[in-house]
């Protein structure tokens, strides 16, 4: 970080310039513990690099608010156009994603030079107090606390997969067991409101704010723990059929699966590998890094179903908070009534993915503690494992 910026910082400037400066240094300070080499490797076609994240997210700011706002700005590298834009078809062409890991060049130090760059010209832009950018500024910084969790999702695939199994973090975490007995929260339906307004930040596929009908329901107090999963296993449940979708069925056959993503058996007993390196399982920790399809046909073979959307964040207010994982949802992502994409390349943040993905809901041990709110839609494929993907069972009651 330049001298300039770090005394932003020290002298107790502007607000928004020292969020800007704190969010910032997070994502450099979560990418410390990898080496050059770790931040190179794109462990699937899904994954990104940690330089790529790194990257990426200067780009964002460069290309949305320096380049259109800040007179006499200078790119720092007209390539790094092509090389960094995730998914803009509008703003040009980019590099395929699932090549991102062959970008050898530029190397870490150079990400970080051009990462100080953009820092430095938007701590200037912010202390001018240019009115026009706030809005692209925020969606920044929050798309920025987006990757943060993407780098440690992806820094841990990558990990995983290196036969040493090195930890990305000491193992002085400790692990969040959920002992309580499982309840259940009985919701007695009707008509409620679900969708973003009012004051805060919110992404824009979390409104409109609409209503939504809902029959009675409970959801489970607490969400599915390692225990609870592993009689699925020991039941058979990935050699039965008759709680899989058809597709889910797919990809059991196709991809051998048998347990969770990072669960290995050793000696007997199962361990999962953690950010901090192979453990073994703990029985009331929340069951991690199952797919869509995973969790429904746990919540069949329990006699349960997954919840709605609509019926996760009508019962919020006693969720948040109380797990470790994202929760799998039965709701397909899709636009919410009168739901219209902004106009520009920033429309294309949410909108264009509205097809073939399931919501999840709540928030995860990596998550941006301002991300875990109501109204947050988080989504994925339903065969998508290497995220903090848990399970919350639901019902119906008359």
């Amino acid at each position: 970080m330049s001298n300039k910026v770090t005394q932003t910082v020290e002298s107790g400037r502007a607000a928004p310039v020292a969020r800007f400066l704190a969010v910032r240094s997070l994502s450099e300070q979560l990418a410390a513990p990898l080496s050059a080499e770790d931040q190179t490797v794109q462990s699937m076609p899904d994954a990104s690099p940690t330089k790529w994240h790194l990257a990426h997210t200067t780009w964002f700011f460069e290309t949305f608010v320096l380049r259109p706002h800040a007179p006499g700005y200078r790119v720092f590298d007209p390539a790094y156009a092509y090389l960094f834009n995730s998914y803009y078809e509008a703003v040009g062409p980019r590099h395929p994603r699932p090549q991102r890991g062959l970008i050898s060049r530029p190397g870490v130090e150079e990400i970080m030079a051009y990462r100080q760059h953009v820092t430095g010209a938007m701590a200037e832009l912010l202390e001018r107090g240019s009115a026009n950018v706030g809005a692209l500024v925020e969606l920044g910084l929050h798309h920025e606390q987006q990757h943060q969790e993407l780098i440690l999702m992806d820094a841990k695939h990558m990990l995983s997969l290196n036969p040493l199994r090195p930890a990305y973090r000491p193992a002085s975490h400790a692990v969040v067991n959920d002992t309580r007995p499982l309840d259940w929260i009985r919701v007695d339906g009707g008509l409620v409101e679900i969708g973003h307004e009012g004051e805060g930040f919110a992404f824009d596929n979390e409104g409109p704010r609409h209503r939504a009908w809902l029959e009675p329901f409970a959801l489970a107090s607490r969400p599915t723990s390692c225990a609870e999963y592993l009689a699925f296993i020991e039941d058979g449940g990935y050699r039965r059929p008759e709680f899989w979708l058809s597709a889910g069925w797919d990809c059991v056959g196709q991809r051998g699966w048998e347990a969770p993503l990072y669960w290995e058996m050793k000696d007997g007993r199962w361990h999962v590998f953690t950010l901090s390196g192979l453990r073994a399982l703990q029985p009331s920790e929340p069951v991690c890094h199952v797919s869509g399809y995973e969790a429904a046909a746990f919540a069949k073979w329990a006699g349960k179903r997954l919840p709605r959307e609509a019926e996760w964040e009508a019962a919020s207010a006693s969720l948040l908070g109380t797990g470790e994982v994202w929760e799998w949802t039965a709701s397909p992502y899709v636009a919410y009534p009168g739901y219209r994409e902004p106009p520009g390349a920033i429309g294309e943040y949410n909108g264009k993915f509205m097809a073939n993905q399931l919501v999840l809901r709540g928030g995860c041990s990596a998550t941006p503690a301002g991300h875990i709110r109501p109204t947050y839609r988080n989504f994925f494929p339903p065969d998508a494992r290497w995220m903090f993907g848990g399970i919350r069972l639901a019902e119906d009651f008359q």
